[in-house]
């Protein structure tokens, strides 16, 4: 019978076995596919993997159940059967382990993002994370193997997790670093493990997957002297190359033999395999130290980590941000022009109109960012343009349409080095509704996360909670809509978008004043300044396509009419302009100023506005 886990922890090295996901695909499991079902659909397959590695040498197994939560689960709408497939995973592993070998029950990160950044609510990530261990624990297994996290809060918060759920068996908790430049490497190390060091529920703390041995070896000889718990380390074979469409892992079994020692030696209380090891690399591994494993046990002079007081940026103050964190600050009447940038390769035209508009007293130029979707020059190049030849400030859109996580924290940063500070985030229009319905949208987050992200990096902490070298200094706003179909959504989203951090909303265009008063006397709370967007009407007809083809635009009946009865272009025009009027001279009391959008980019309509 074997020890209790962290006992014979205490006796040597303890190896693991190799990479399932590998091995399913060797034996023709392909990736489109839910491993995890090979549980329920080819657990002959299954059990036939964990023999080879425990023959291999493995002393334990580790479950097929590194994505079974139902959130990712629900990818193959597989989510019902999330407690089944955990379960038989343990059944499995189990068969082979007997009442020798270990068995580990996998948990892997969710595939998703967690709110503030993500749109995944905390409270749903805990669920999946709570049926998932619940499903395994049941089913027996001596620990819960938390591996493959990449995030460290959804890494603490999956561990917290399985304290609760299975408070008197180990947890295991994992990080997968990718090789980081040597300026960032123990900044990161660092901030990492002295959570998981400092984590009650953290029994054995680890890492595995992302990179291959060398790698690995550089962190643990980092980490082992300030680190009082059990290290587990779990390298792949290497970084993968692609051959004739397969994913193939170039590290020899040989290799893996040499590094093993080396991890011993370095204090590694565990050692395995991830992605592209075999049972054959397990083989050579257990030939090299288990033989010298009692001999070699850690007897290093422990210095545990303590955790850092937290280190906090008080940001810039508003007021220094920008002219327009000026005027939120002082409550000063706010006004702004949109101008859209381009479809074509020319910026001279809008930069024309922008210099024309400074010598007028007007807060800031709106940029959108590809408004429905469409094509045009990047808004953050045309701000960029236009703070280098004019004297008016910008305020470009970002959107979550077009880029992921990585993409646009680097277009943040990038328009906080070029002198950029108002920022206008946004989810963005979906590419159904553009030019070009079949591009794929990426939407890794919404709006309120992305005003997450400029927060933390107004506290100077980038998305990883990695400090910046210095902060950065942006005005963050947001839109907001009062005439949404579901209202009460709208505000609680405009509730979140407050917590997450907005300093200012910007309104879709305002015709109907009863919704807008009714939807600002319901935020009122929130405390965050209102802008309304004014869209001045040009005739009938661009009065209809806005109420029936622009998302977010509800004109009432009784301004259709009105533009209806105007039979010449010019008197259109006009009538427009005396709609607007007339709706900011209602509003100006409950509002903090005006963004208005000039039809057709007519600079002069907007100007007549703005002098009344």
């Amino acid at each position: 019978m074997k020890k209790p886990y962290l006992e014979r922890l205490k006796e040597g090295v303890l190896l693991y076995d190799g990479a399932m996901g590998t091995m399913l695909y060797e034996k023709g499991v392909f990736v489109n596919q839910c491993f995890e079902n090979a549980n329920l659909a080819s657990p002959d397959l299954v059990i036939e993997i964990h023999t080879a590695m425990a023959e291999a040498g493995a002393q334990a197994l580790i479950t097929n159940s590194f994505g079974g939560s139902p959130i990712r689960l629900a990818s193959y709408s597989l989510q019902d059967k999330t407690r089944e497939i955990n379960a038989r995973s343990v059944e499995l592993a189990r068969s082979v382990a007997g009442d020798e070998l270990y068995v580990a029950g996998s948990v892997g990160p969710l595939g998703k993002t967690i709110a503030p950044v993500g749109a995944l609510p905390r409270e749903e990530a805990e669920e999946a994370f709570r049926i998932q261990i619940e499903a395994l624990y049941g089913a027996g297994v001596d620990l819960v193997l938390l591996e493959t996290f990449k995030n460290l809060d959804e890494l603490l918060l999956a561990t917290r997790v399985a304290a609760e759920v299975a408070p008197d068996i180990p947890i295991q908790s994992q990080f997968s670093f990718r090789p980081h430049r040597k300026d960032s490497l123990s900044d990161d190390i660092e901030r990492v493990f002295s959570a998981l060091e400092n984590e009650d529920a953290v029994d054995v703390l680890g890492l595995n997957c992302s990179t291959g041995p060398s790698y690995m070896l550089d962190i643990l000889k980092k980490i082992e002297p300030s680190v009082s718990k059990p290290i587990s380390i779990m390298p792949n074979a290497g970084f993968p190359r692609e051959y004739e469409g397969r994913q193939l892992y170039m590290a020899s079994p040989e290799y893996f033999a040499e590094y093993a020692i080396k991890f011993l030696d370095a204090g590694a209380s565990i050692i395995g395999g991830c992605c592209g090891t075999t049972p054959e690399h397990i083989r050579k591994m257990a030939q090299a130290i288990l033989s010298l494993g009692k001999a070699r046990k850690r007897h290093t002079m422990v210095h545990a980590i303590h955790p850092k007081q937290e280190i906090t940026i008080e940001p810039v103050p508003l007021k220094e941000r920008s002219n327009l964190g000026a005027a939120l600050a002082s409550g000063q009447w706010i006004t702004s022009i949109e101008l859209v940038p381009p479809a074509g390769t020319s910026l001279e035209k809008v930069m024309e109109k922008a210099e024309s508009l400074s010598q007028y007293d007007i807060t800031c130029i709106n940029i959108p960012d590809g408004p429905r979707a469409s094509s045009r020059i990047s808004a953050l190049v045309t701000a960029i343009q236009m703070r280098s030849h004019t004297s008016i400030e910008p305020l470009p859109h970002f959107t979550c349409r077009d880029k992921n996580l990585i993409g646009l924290q680097s277009e943040l940063l990038g328009a906080h080095a070029a002198g950029l500070h108002n920022v206008l985030l946004l989810t963005g229009d979906p590419p159904k509704v553009g030019n070009y319905p079949e591009a794929t949208g990426v939407f890794d987050i919404d709006s309120i996360g992305l005003i997450s992200l400029a927060k933390k990096l107004n506290q100077g902490m980038d998305l990883s909670g990695k400090p910046l070298n210095n902060p950065t200094a942006f005005v963050i706003g947001a839109g907001a809509n009062p005439t949404a179909p579901v209202l009460t959504r709208e505000i609680e989203h405009t509730f979140m978008k407050a917590e997450a951090g907005v300093e200012f909303l910007i309104t879709q265009p305002i015709f109907d004043v009863g919704l807008l008063e009714f939807f600002l006397e319901k935020i009122k709370p929130a405390g965050v300044p209102v802008i309304a967007g004014i869209w001045p009407l040009s005739s009938y007809r661009n009065a209809l396509f806005l109420h029936n083809e622009v998302p977010g635009v509800s004109i009432p009946m009784d301004i259709q009419e009105r533009m209806k009865r105007c039979e010449e272009k010019e008197a259109g025009i006009q009538e427009g302009i005396r709609i607007a009027r007339e709706i900011i001279a209602e509003i100006r009391s409950r509002i903090h100023g005006v963004q208005i959008s000039p039809p057709f980019g007519r600079l002069e309509t907007a100007l007549s506005i703005l002098e009344s």
